[in-house]
């Protein structure tokens, strides 16, 4: 048994917890947010591989994650569910992410949008983060991780065997790297509109107007969106706000009326690769578990996964 403090507490650094705690080992888990905080928090929660690299090892573990999710859409309060949906092709078509599962088709003229070719229809989780992340915080205290908040400086001030830095944007910088060549935040806006019945997802990310993604919560409906490299801004923008909600109605008529609920923003911790591997710094083992993009939820389990594989080889 192996004493490891897990620095974030976002889906991921909860997932690694979790896990670890699961395979024996005495966790902390370090946030400095709370949950309902954190970027996890706007996702959409739909299981794709977005903006995330390398495909080898992203499709190892997002195979592992949607394995997990369909179990836990079984588990009452866990807020997943499982829903057909439709990706939109334009251009070329890259099915890369069908790899390993057989819940996908080919779309039909009558799924697809004005101008639109081609797509794929598949069955895939949605997650209702707001729901999910503290289901998941409360599994951590039950499998006896300790939770708490605060700042981490430097991985110095951290008393463990095992550190996994698991802090998103921050993550870089708790190594002493420089952020600006590693990780980098891709500003994601969303609409949250309450659900007047919609069960299919749909998603267009090359559509002329603009991205537009739709996806069915039990209560909302969660509508994006924009990915804008670079920027640190949260606050929410009127304009963007305005034209994510055309764009929706737009794609999916059933939205026409939808009350409008919240405009959200986050910041996804984009790198050209996904880091999550270990090395030794100060005499003990330091783990990387970050830079997944807009990938977090997709790549969770399977991530923590590894991780615990790497503190069991130590």
């Amino acid at each position: 048994m192996a004493r490891v403090t897990v620095v974030g507490a976002g889906v991921v650094g909860l997932t690694t917890a979790l896990e670890l705690a699961g395979a024996g080992h005495a966790v902390q888990c370090i946030g400095d947010q709370n949950v309902l905080e954190t970027v996890s928090a706007v996702a959409g929660g739909l299981w794709f591989p977005y903006h995330v690299d390398p495909r080898d090892r992203v499709l190892a573990w997002g195979s592992v994650a949607l394995a997990r999710f369909h179990d836990l859409a079984a588990e009452p309060g866990a807020g997943v569910s499982i829903r057909e949906g439709v990706m939109v092709e334009r251009g070329g078509a890259d099915r890369w992410w069908t790899q390993g599962f057989s819940t996908w088709r080919e779309a039909d003229a009558v799924d697809l949008p004005h101008g639109a070719e081609r797509g794929v229809v598949a069955t895939v989780p949605i997650v209702t983060m707001p729901v999910f992340l503290p289901w998941l915080r409360e599994k951590c205290v039950a499998a006896g991780v300790g939770i708490g908040r605060g700042v981490v400086a430097d991985l110095a001030e951290v008393d463990a065997d095992v550190v996994v830095v698991a802090g998103g944007l921050r993550s870089p910088e708790l190594l002493g790297l420089d952020a600006a060549g590693s990780v980098t935040p891709s500003r994601g806006q969303v609409a949250l509109l309450a659900n007047p019945g919609l069960e299919r997802w749909f998603v267009d990310d090359g559509h002329p107007n603009g991205m537009v993604y739709v996806l069915p919560h039990r209560d909302w409906v969660v509508c994006g969106g924009t990915d804008v490299e670079g920027t640190f801004d949260t606050a929410p923008d009127p304009a963007t706000h305005d034209g994510i909600i055309a764009r929706a109605r737009e794609a999916v008529p059933l939205l026409e009326g939808a009350e409008v609920l919240a405009s959200r923003v986050g910041l996804r911790p984009v790198a050209a690769a996904v880091s999550l591997d270990a090395s030794v710094r100060d005499g003990r083992v330091v783990i990387t578990n970050y830079g997944h993009g807009g990938a977090g939820v997709t790549l969770s389990w399977g991530c923590a996964a590894e991780v615990v594989g790497l503190v069991g080889a130590l």
